[in-house]
């Protein structure tokens, strides 16, 4: 495709409105920022589009979620599950509204039930929605945790899982067979109702949602009474997780709630931080400081479609606020509910604990120490989901709980992606245990590294962006794959994982066997003294992403060797 031809068509094309070929026309002569715009079409990927909001091929816009949708309506017709219908929810980003009510639209046209939200909802809820109405599929409009430039359009099936790699292939054929945005099919809302297409999601799913979520306690009792002494922060960073989570507060019994009054609102501008992810302390600056006015005990930050949390919790010692990784707050949930499930006597003897490569080896151990099976996919709640569907059609196994290192985990089985809210829940809950054990959370975070070891990550990236960008990234990965690397700092390298490839590499005999995982993009390098480094291109953003892992004697020991990898491995890399 010639970008610059392209960009004439979109300008000049009587199927393209007044309002594109303006912003189009605006930035005529400009050719960087019209090749990045019109160089490729945004690629509907396994989970569906991301990208900048604005006019182009490589953009999210009208035109790209309508092809999108209706290569997804052609899906689901040849499928013949369109009378189950399409749930469908959005966050509070640009656009969200519009595109979500958009997809609702055009598979109405299509002859496709659509069940839409009203108002924006989190993704947990919208995956839960999708089981509860017995739909063929959803699709959430969100970009996640990314800037405020961008959006996206992810798809669920009818588990309330993502669509994994091969039903997504299929679609993604589907999407390119759209060949003009003329072949887009239109229906107004008005017309859609009238033919009892288009249904409305009102509260009644909160009730749901939240009903479901509250069987998970496992001590309520705890909760109600400490929860009255209890003092949270908490903030949606301008997203949908406060459309559920003060009033889950309330009902589990926690009074002392700040919700951080600046970031309450949805807003899809982000105007008090420059990127809304809990990974990032800054998105904290706010919330911090209302902490320390209020004296809190715990700060809790969800992103703005509430799959992921984030959490700083006070040391009692020396009275700052400690920040978690992903993997830190994840697995002190872990180690909560599995001790108190073991303790009832309601602990599965085939219980297992679903994780990722790049997540924490700490996972491990707390598998082995409660006798539980410890299963490792592929990065992304999408390979942790399609393990829950086959313990539960087989029910030869037991799901507990999964996590990935990107500040995400389900303590339930009611859901297919990761949950922020009930993990705010849960969260809270075991504050509210310890804190009747005189114990703060950051003391018992410790209390699980002296038990287990002294486990540390890290997960640098290298962002490049725009099409040259894109090929330094992938000539990264080809030098990495092609170069044989037998030391990593103070590390050797025990085995080479090329997933893509599907090959171990055994560094010392160098015999080589499969990985039994799915085809992916991914390198991994397993270091002696329980060391590990990753590497891949990220899936939804301009970069290559590492991730690394060291086991240490103490907190200091372990940020030293950690510190020391992350500077081998970045001078491996570039």
């Amino acid at each position: 495709m010639d970008y610059y031809q392209e960009y004439q068509r979109w300008c000049e094309a009587p199927e393209f409105d007044e309002e594109t070929k303006k912003e189009l026309l605006a930035i005529n002569g400009d050719k960087e920022e019209i090749e990045d715009r019109f160089y490729k079409e945004l690629e509907f990927g396994t989970a569906g589009l991301r990208g900048i909001i604005g006019a182009g091929t490589n953009r999210m816009n009208q035109y790209t979620v309508g092809k999108a949708t209706q290569g997804l309506a052609n899906y689901i017709i040849e499928q013949g599950t369109g009378d189950k219908g399409v749930a469908i929810s959005y966050d509070s980003r640009k656009m969200s509204k519009e595109f979500s009510l958009q997809t609702a639209l055009i598979l109405c046209a299509n002859g496709i039930k659509a069940y839409l939200f009203e108002n924006l909802r989190p993704v947990p809820e919208l995956s839960f929605a999708i089981r509860k109405l017995g739909c063929t599929a959803g699709v959430m409009i969100t970009a996640s945790h990314n800037l405020p430039k961008y959006n996206g359009y992810k798809v669920y099936w009818e588990d309330g899982a993502q669509i994994e790699t091969s039903r997504g292939n299929d679609i993604i054929s589907k999407v390119r067979a759209v060949e003009s945005f003329s072949a887009i099919q239109q229906i107004s809302k008005e017309e859609a109702v009238q033919k009892g297409l288009l249904y409305m999601i009102g509260t009644q799913m909160d009730e749901e949602y939240i009903k479901t979520l509250k069987k998970l306690v496992l001590n309520p009792e705890i909760m109600k009474e400490q929860g009255k002494k209890l003092k949270v922060v908490y903030t949606p960073l301008h997203g949908t997780g406060n459309t559920i989570a003060e009033r889950l507060f309330k009902e589990l019994g926690i009074e002392n709630v700040y919700v951080v009054p600046e970031q309450s609102q949805p807003d899809g501008n982000f105007p008090t931080v420059d990127y809304p992810n809990p990974e990032d302390p800054k998105a904290f600056t706010l919330a911090l400081a209302l902490a320390k006015k209020v004296d809190a005990d715990v700060v809790l930050a969800t992103d703005p479609d509430a799959d992921r949390l984030g959490i700083f919790a006070k040391d009692s010692k020396t009275g700052e606020y400690m920040t978690y990784t992903g993997n830190m707050s994840a697995l002190l949930i872990a180690e909560y509910r599995i001790s108190q499930m073991k303790e009832k006597g309601i602990l599965p003897e085939n219980g297992v604990l679903v994780t990722t490569i790049v997540s924490s080896e700490l996972a491990k151990a707390i598998a082995k120490h409660y006798d539980l099976e410890c299963i490792e996919v592929l990065t992304g709640f999408k390979n942790i989901a399609p393990v829950i569907r086959e313990v539960e059609e087989n029910q030869d196994k037991t799901y507990v709980f999964g996590y990935e290192e990107s500040y995400g985990c389900l303590i339930g089985d009611y859901a297919r992606d990761k949950d922020g809210i009930s993990a705010v829940m849960a969260l809270c809950e075991a504050a509210c245990y310890y804190q009747s054990k005189n114990k703060t959370l950051w003391e018992a975070m410790n209390d699980i590294y002296e038990k287990y070891g002294y486990y540390k990550e890290a997960q640098p990236s290298i962002v490049r962006e725009g099409p040259q960008g894109a090929q330094e990234i992938k000539d990264m990965m080809t030098k990495m794959r092609n170069t044989e690397i037998k030391q990593i700092g103070n590390y050797k390298v025990l085995t080479f994982k090329d997933i893509e490839k599907d090959i171990v590499k055994d560094m010392e005999t160098g015999e080589i066997r499969k990985t039994g995982l799915p085809q992916s993009n991914v390198l991994y390098y397993e270091l002696e003294k329980n060391s590990w480094c990753c590497i891949r291109p990220s899936g939804t953003e301009p970069k290559i992403k590492l991730y690394m892992g060291v086991k240490g004697t103490s907190d200091e020991d372990a940020t030293k060797k950690l510190e020391e990898l992350k500077e081998a491995m970045l001078k491996i890399v570039q």
